[in-house]
C-alpha cells in the first residue's frame, strides 16, 4: 500500500511540476505579447522615447541658459550707451 501511494503522490507531484512549467511559459510568452502590442501602440502613437526627451530637454536648458546671458550682456551695453550718451 505504501508503494501505491508513493507512486500516486510522485505522479501527482510531477504533474504539478509540468503544469507549473507549463503556466509559467505561458505567463512569459504573455508578457512578451503585451510588450510587444505597448510598443508597437507607442510607436504607432508616435511617442517620444525617454532618451530623446532628455536629450532636446537639456538643449533647451542650454539654450534658455545662453538666453539670459545674452540678455543680461544686452541690458548692461544698453545701461552704458545710455552712460555715455548723457555724457
Amino acid at each position: 500500500m505504501t508503494q501505491t501511494t508513493n507512486r500516486f503522490l510522485d505522479e501527482f507531484a510531477k504533474l504539478m511540476t509540468d503544469a507549473a512549467g507549463a503556466a509559467d511559459g505561458l505567463r512569459k510568452e504573455a508578457e512578451q505579447l503585451f510588450k510587444s502590442q505597448g510598443e508597437r501602440f507607442l510607436r504607432d502613437m508616435d511617442v517620444v522615447r525617454r532618451e530623446e526627451f532628455e536629450a532636446v530637454k537639456a538643449m533647451a536648458e542650454k539654450a534658455r541658459a545662453e538666453n539670459e546671458r545674452l540678455e543680461a550682456r544686452i541690458a548692461a551695453l544698453e545701461k552704458q550707451l545710455a552712460r555715455s550718451g548723457t555724457e
